[in-house]
């Protein structure tokens, strides 16, 4: 009994030095998030047996909580020629804001590419989250 009683008031002062992170991390208001989507071309697609290709993009932007998804933001970008798409150094910019996001969400962002060559499509589907300490996040689309 003497054991539990010199050792308690040890435990005391943990637990109240373990409660006071614990309790800020819970009172963490929410914040506005920035996501920044840089779309440019990969290549040159310089070869002639580009000159039918044309890419669309779809772009979708969710809160994740748990197993909850909230989709925040959708764009589709319209098809073009793939030659068309601008190089990294002129990439097109979009900067996207979420309002809200909780300590205890992080955002996922999904992209689809969709080529057409002739009339054969294929789409490549990407997905990138961003970490809730995160304030804001850069996303490099390569067509």
């Amino acid at each position: 009994m003497k054991n539990y009683v010199t050792w308690l008031p040890a435990l005391i002062v943990i637990a109240a030095a373990l409660s006071q992170p614990i309790k800020k991390a819970m009172t963490q208001k929410a914040v506005d998030k920035n996501i920044s989507f840089a779309v440019y071309k990969g290549t040159a697609y310089a070869s002639p047996v580009y000159n039918n290709t044309s890419a669309q993009l779809h772009v979708t932007v969710e809160k994740v909580k748990g197993i909850k998804h909230t989709k925040v933001w959708s764009k589709t970008f319209d098809a073009r020629q793939v030659q068309q798409y601008p190089s990294l150094e002129q990439a097109m910019l979009k900067t996207v804001t979420v309002p809200k996001v909780s300590q205890d969400e992080h955002l996922q962002i999904t992209y689809t590419i969709t080529y057409n060559s002739g009339g054969s499509e294929l789409q490549m589907y990407s997905l990138v989250l961003v970490d809730r300490n995160d304030m804001g996040g850069k996303v490099d689309i390569s067509i």
